[in-house]
């Protein structure tokens, strides 16, 4: 596993929220992250489809990592914009989050997201800036 891996693996478990949703790190590399969640009764909707609002978390928390790798030593950022468009509904399996920088810039650190389901057909896409601070 490389150090990059092991270093968000050490600070993904430590997050509550991540645990709560049982989101999986699957990969993390300079300016990119991937993310997998399985789609189980506690984040469906009342219609049984996976709930937005799981989905939004997800591409939040894969974004957030893929912006991670661009900061130094002690900096940190916070996101300052998340939109996210939903193209496909899903009830089953799991969804994965790819996220990939577009622009680190010297305030800003810009991030696409796509999330796919199990047959990579796009559930959603999202954009999302994070501010340096």
């Amino acid at each position: 596993m490389n150090e990059l891996k092991e270093k968000a693996l050490e600070i993904f478990r430590r997050v509550p929220y991540i645990n709560l949703l049982q989101m999986e790190l699957i990969e993390v590399k300079p300016g990119e992250a991937t993310l997998e969640l399985k789609i189980r009764d506690e984040l469906r909707q009342p219609q049984g489809l996976l709930h937005g609002g799981a989905i939004s978390s997800l591409i939040d928390t894969a974004t957030a990592f893929a912006a991670a790798t661009m900061l130094e030593n002690g900096e940190n950022a916070f996101t300052s914009n998340l939109t996210v468009h939903f193209l496909r509904s899903v009830k089953e399996g799991k969804v994965m989050c790819k996220a990939k920088v577009i622009k680190s810039g010297k305030r800003l650190i810009t991030v696409s997201a796509d999330v796919l389901n199990e047959s990579d057909e796009l559930v959603a896409t999202s954009l999302t800036s994070y501010s340096r601070n």
